[in-house]
């Protein structure tokens, strides 16, 4: 568990290194504003695609092979955008990065698989504490090493940085992590398909409830989060300088939160209570920040933003898993991480309209409305898990035994 942890913030360690880069990365190429945006869209599209495909495939044929094939795809990836000719290409090589990166939902159905039930909100939210401690760390050695004066050869070494890294995680978990999905109750050739796993996750009174509320509250943070710099900038002067100390704050508040308060919490109040406070808490955030002044309150309502997703969904995670038998816990988790794959897509072009065409404060306002539904499908998903009980399969009964031992 804590190896995996450990290769998951390696390899997340890398992909920080990339991101802050990329704005200038495609203006080394000379590419107008809407080439530059297709690059950063071109990520969440693929993974869009990746998170149910790679979780359905390895509740099929195990989660050790999916993780090391993926993280590989992404050294290559990050390799060969250090050397991409034109921005087309590099469009390209990040939709198939975003493909290969759709391995969220691996990494959580692994944790499902070996951590007991009282346990899982507080592993989920470690993963998310890796994530947040390498998306802080890796702008600050991406800004080192890069060289944005040359032009493109400017971000090799960063981009070849990203790729080792990919690389070392790899043969970490080739090395040091053990399969986890050693028995099924389900023969393989028995999975449902796609569609009928949409449908039964849509009408499932838990996990429809909870794919929702994912993508309503990644609709409404990626929206804010993409137009922030822009508001600060128009509200308050602020430099870029001053955008990137606010989100090293928020991250600051949120990793150690998902590191050791997480659990704890939900451990004592029970998940759904905690999902629902702490969707509670995200909408006050949100709708106070354009009230803020530019000072110490815009850096407290991003941190309370911040602190309020972080003891939250980790709790989402863990439900959705108490929900669904062991044979398709990557599925369900594929068909969730799309749900913010895609809110990742929508929201930040719903919120640069709105910013632009409607007012400055307005995807603040449009956020907090659309998250404040979130504390009803909390409390629903909550009930239902008290009702039901039981975990339940897409399966019909007949397909729902398999013998391991025949299968091998």
């Amino acid at each position: 568990m804590y190896t995996l942890l450990s290769v998951t913030f390696i390899n997340i360690l890398g992909f920080g290194i990339v991101v802050p880069l990329l704005p200038f990365y495609g203006a080394s190429f000379h590419a107008p504003a809407w080439q530059i945006a297709l690059i950063f869209s071109a990520y969440p599209i693929g993974t869009f695609f990746g998170e149910p495909f790679w979780g359905r495939l390895s509740d099929r044929i195990g989660r050790k092979p999916i993780l090391i094939s993926t993280i590989l795809a992404n050294c290559l990836c990050y390799g060969a955008l250090a050397f991409a000719p034109n921005i087309y290409i590099a469009f390209a090589i990040r939709l198939v990065g975003g493909l290969a990166a759709g391995n969220g939902s691996v990494i959580q159905g692994y944790i499902a698989d070996v951590s007991p039930p009282d346990l899982r909100a507080a592993r989920m939210a470690r993963l998310g504490g890796a994530y947040n401690i390498g998306f802080i760390l890796g702008p600050v050695a991406g800004g080192m090493l890069a060289k944005t004066s040359v032009g493109p050869i400017g971000f090799q070494i960063p981009l070849l940085a990203a790729s080792a890294l990919c690389g070392c995680s790899a043969i970490g978990i080739a090395l040091a992590v053990r399969e986890s999905r050693t028995t099924r109750t389900a023969a393989p050739e028995a999975q449902p398909s796609r569609w009928a796993m949409l449908g039964f996750a849509a009408r499932h009174p838990v996990i429809g409830r909870l794919i929702l509320l994912t993508f309503v509250v990644g609709f409404a943070f990626n929206g804010i989060e993409s137009i922030f710099g822009l508001w600060a900038q128009q509200r308050f002067d602020w430099r870029p300088r001053d955008v990137g100390l606010c989100f090293a704050v928020a991250g600051l508040v949120s990793a150690p939160a998902q590191l050791f308060l997480t659990g704890a919490l939900s451990r004592r109040y029970g998940e759904a209570r905690m999902l629902a406070i702490g969707m509670v808490g995200t909408v006050i955030a949100m709708a106070l920040q354009p009230l803020s002044d530019g000072g110490w309150t815009s850096y407290a309502c991003m941190a309370m933003t911040a602190l309020c997703s972080s003891v939250a969904f980790p709790n989402a995670a863990a439900m959705m898993s108490r929900s669904i038998d062991e044979d398709h816990q990557g599925q369900i988790a594929g068909l969730n991480n799309a749900a913010g794959a895609f809110s990742r897509v929508v929201g930040p072009l719903t919120a640069g309209f709105v910013f632009s065409g409607l007012s400055v404060n307005g995807p603040f306002w449009i956020g907090a409305a659309v998250v404040a539904p979130a504390f009803v499908l909390a409390m629903g998903a909550g009930r239902a898990i008290a009702a039901s009980g039981a975990r339940q399969s897409p399966l019909p009964p007949g397909a729902q035994t398999c013998d391991a031992s025949a299968e091998i």
